[in-house]
Formats: C-alpha cells, structure tokens, sequence
C-alpha cells in the first residue's frame, strides 16, 4: 500500500528589476518624500491664494515674494550679523542650561531632602511667564547680550529640569532592588540604572528647550531693540514690509529644525539605552 505525498515547492523570487528597486527606494524613504510633498502642497497653495487675491499681500506676502526679499536681504552685511547675535544667544543660553539642568534635574529627582526643598520653586518658575521676568532681566544685566542669555536660559532650564526629575522618579524600583542585591556602588546605579532610564526624559526636555530657547531669543530681541533676527522682524512689520518678516521668521524656523536635528542625533546616540518591545517581551 503506497502513501501518497505531497511535493512542496520553493515560492519563486520576485522580480529583482528596477521597478521593485524604486519600490524599495520609495518605501526607505517614504517619511522624507511625504514631508516634503506636503510642504510643497502648502507653498503651491499659498502663491495661487496670493495670485487670485484671496491673501492680502500687504500683511501677508507671497512665498516669492518671501524668497525675492531674502535674495536681497542675504547680500546685506547686517543681516549676518543679525543672525551671528541671534544664533550665540541661543547656543549660550541652551548649552548653560543643560550643563545646569540635567544635573541638578538628576539630583533633586534621586534625594529626598533636596525635593523637597526644590520642588515649591519648580512649581513656582514653571507656570511664570518668561516675558515677566523681562523688564527684571533687563534692569539686572542691561540691553546687551547678557540678558537675552539669560532668557534663553531660564527658558531651556524650566522646560528641561522638570521633565529630568520626573525620569529620575519614574525609575523602575525592581532595577534599584537588583542594583543593591548586587551591592552596587551608587556611581554604578546612577551610569548603569537611572541614567539609561532618564535619557528619554532629558531627551523631551531638550525638544522642548529648542523651541522655549528660540521664543526667548525672538522675545527679548523684539523688547530690547539692539541687533539681531527680532530687530530686524521688528523693523520689517512697522514699515509693513511682510516678505522681509517673513523671511526672518523662516530663518528662526530653519534654526529650529536645526536644533530639533541635533537632539534627534543625540536620541539616536542614546537610543541602545531605550526598552524595545522586544526586550518586554522577553
């Protein structure tokens, strides 16, 4: 008596041409090919609403409008200079308050003693005004660049301290346990534990730095009328020159986009410390 059986054949490959290479192409970089179709559906959309009138040029230019002023303005030598004044501010202010922040963030979250007594200040700066503290700023360090720093500091350190002591409290109390059955140094709970377990706290903190960081440069720079990118946003509105302030906020927002770029390479960095669903799993 004969059993019958069954051959199971290989699937045959697909096809390896060059469609199915454009198809691979298109699905690696399909996040940035629709990023930037949809600022271009939003530009197109803008000039045909300025070329049938539908947007009043005269207080909301036209995206070649915009780009014809800063064909000009780019020629300018104070432009540059402007955009030097704007860009220190905000890389002074934004690296003193991560070297503040992450660490004091880390230490008032790990003791108990030191939360409570920094914990009624935080919850005091947190919902001030930046703009408050303005008038007072300037009174302390004058019209000059010191006080636009200190802005932006105050700015980063509120947005990035609080979110790092809530990582630092949020820290799985099974990792503490297993860290001191093995009787590890605090040093070694900090790099090996909390750290790793902070980074994506800290990593929120510095995004919400980025944009905090460039309202206080815009903010200060448009009370404080020396130099800079706000000076020149707010000359452009009263002469009611909407291309040339557009065009200066267009460059805060590439400043944005880079600052936003940096943190992405430093989440990546970091990104090994980050749980996978993987590793929940197991």
């Amino acid at each position: 008596m004969s059993v019958a059986t069954t051959r199971i054949l290989p699937r045959p490959h697909r096809n390896h041409g060059p469609l199915a290479n454009q198809r691979r192409w298109l699905r690696r970089h399909e996040q940035l090919l629709l990023g930037i179709l949809g600022f271009g559906i939003f530009f197109v959309a803008w000039q045909l609403a300025s070329n049938l009138h539908l947007i009043n040029a005269l207080f909301f230019s036209s995206p070649l409008a915009v780009v014809a002023a800063g064909v000009k303005e780019v020629q300018i030598p104070r432009f540059w200079e402007d955009v030097r004044v704007s860009l220190l501010e905000f890389v002074l202010g934004f690296a003193s308050a991560v070297v503040v922040a992450v660490p004091l963030g880390i230490a008032i979250g790990w003791y108990r003693r030191l939360s409570y007594a920094a914990d009624p200040w935080l919850n005091f700066l947190n919902p001030l005004p930046k703009i408050a503290i303005l008038p007072v700023v300037i009174l302390a360090f004058g019209l000059g660049i010191e006080s636009k720093i200190f802005l932006v500091f105050f700015g980063v350190f509120i947005a990035l301290i609080i979110p790092t002591v809530q990582g630092v409290r949020t820290v799985d109390k099974s990792f503490l346990d297993v860290a001191r059955s093995f009787q590890a140094s605090q040093g070694r709970t900090f790099t090996s534990v909390v750290l790793p377990a902070t980074v994506p706290f800290i990593v929120t903190g510095l995004r919400l730095g980025v944009s905090r960081g460039l309202i206080a440069v815009v903010v200060s720079e448009l009370y404080a009328q020396t130099t800079g990118l706000g000076v020149m946003i707010n000359r452009a509105a009263d002469q009611l020159q909407s291309d040339r302030m557009l065009f200066g906020v267009f460059i805060f927002s590439l400043m944005g986009i880079g600052g936003s770029a940096l943190v992405r390479v430093v989440e990546r960095h970091f990104d090994k410390w980050r749980p996978t669903a993987q590793d929940q799993e197991e």
